[in-house]
């Protein structure tokens, strides 16, 4: 019985994206209904007739934000999750690390002389592993993990800073309303140039989700057991600030699901590696398209992603904390 409840919620994580997928292409202020949804994505290849109000709704504006949102969900929920079996501080995201405000100060600071978008995808790279660099650096200075926020509140005053210089008629309103988060600016483009990075971010992890469980144990416990720690270690930290800054370029600072997620699924499946970071993928994914569609669906005006994750994802963060005894975290 435990293995048949246990397939049902494996089948229900794996459909609920794609069913969320469906549902959100057709909401909004044209209404589409998921029979006519189905039939507009097969249009280009079935030939059959469709609305062609809908077919260009669906392919010019929902289907390249919502791909992000999939992306975006799914690749920020496996960054955090590594980053919390990697530092083994269930608080440790690319938040709180000071990787996402790291990747946001980098690809600002290029904004500021250009909108080409590999360099600005280049320079959050860049900026959010150096972030991530100094973070592991102070930590092994002092000696804990509980000065991870330091650099996280540093690059987010370099971010202000740089919102200071900037023009205060053209770039600081659109460096402003970037920061706060938004799918709006997906093109298939921006799609081509972020979404492989992510993808291949993902992919690492996922090979590696079972080294994380090892890496928890102490070092010489995991050399014993064949495992280059230095080496994962770098390669989780490399692909997770990839799949951060990838983000971040392309839909600017999200912040809630690195740590959301993860803990959601921990509770789903308990605390092994092997399983939390495909579950994260899953639930992040649906979480983010679900959230993307009433930011856009819910009033005449659009709302920043930003402002949704953290007005849903604070109580319910805390609501988990209850649950599972906050004194642990």
């Amino acid at each position: 019985m435990k293995q048949i409840n246990q397939q049902f919620i494996a089948i229900i994580l794996i459909a609920a994206p794609f069913i969320a997928f469906i549902v959100c292409l057709g909401l909004g202020r044209y209404q589409i209904s998921p029979i006519d949804t189905l039939l507009a994505l097969s249009a280009p290849l079935s030939g059959a007739e469709t609305d062609p109000a809908a077919v260009s709704v669906i392919f010019s504006v929902r289907l390249p934000r919502l791909l992000l949102a999939f992306a975006c969900g799914a690749g920020l929920s496996v960054a955090g999750a590594a980053f919390q079996a990697l530092f083994g501080n269930p608080l440790a995201t690319p938040d709180t690390l000071g990787v996402a405000t790291g990747a946001s100060f980098g690809a600002v600071i290029m904004l500021l002389f250009s909108n080409n978008m590999l360099l600005v995808q280049a320079a959050a790279l860049v900026s959010g592993l150096a972030a991530l660099l100094i973070t592991c650096a102070i930590s092994r200075l002092n000696g804990r993990t509980s000065i991870i926020m330091v650099v996280s509140a540093l690059c987010q005053a370099l971010v202000s800073l740089v919102k200071y210089v900037a023009d205060p008629e053209d770039q600081l309103p659109a460096i402003t309303y970037w920061l706060m988060g938004s799918m709006a600016g997906a093109t298939s483009g921006s799609l081509l140039l972020g979404v492989p990075f992510i993808a291949i971010g993902i992919g690492l992890l996922l090979l590696l989700r079972w080294r994380l469980n090892i890496l928890s144990l102490q070092e010489d416990e995991a050399r014993s057991l064949g495992i280059d720690v230095r080496k994962t270690r770098w390669i989780v930290m490399v692909a997770s600030t990839m799949i951060t800054a990838s983000c971040v370029s392309m839909c600017g600072q999200v912040g809630w699901i690195g740590l959301l997620i993860p803990h959601a699924a921990r509770m789903l499946c308990g605390s092994d590696n092997k399983k939390i970071l495909p579950v994260s993928i899953f639930m992040g994914a649906t979480f983010m398209i679900i959230i993307d569609t009433f930011a856009r669906a819910a009033t005449a005006a659009e709302i920043p992603v930003s402002i949704l994750t953290a007005v849903i994802g604070a109580p319910f963060f805390i609501m988990l904390l209850r649950q599972t005894g906050g004194a642990k975290l």
